[in-house]
């Protein structure tokens, strides 16, 4: 699978019960595998995203500090 199945409120009314079981299901089938590709991602990808998190978070809090 490759991209979510997207919908409006409008093609979601439009739908029958089984259609709209159909479209949660492969939602969460595309999620699924969305999420085992993250997790099989080498553990320094890993590392190197947390340490970005925490660059980006300090650098987030000493711009608010400056701004303030």
């Amino acid at each position: 699978m490759n991209g979510f199945l997207v919908l409006n409120e409008k093609d979601w009314e439009n739908m029958t019960p089984e259609q709209k079981e159909w479209a949660t299901f492969n939602t969460l089938q595309s999620m699924n595998e969305r999420l085992k590709t993250l997790e099989k991602r080498p553990f320094h990808d890993k590392c190197f995203s947390f340490m970005g998190g925490i660059i980006g978070g300090a650098a987030a809090a000493v711009g608010i500090k400056i701004g303030s």
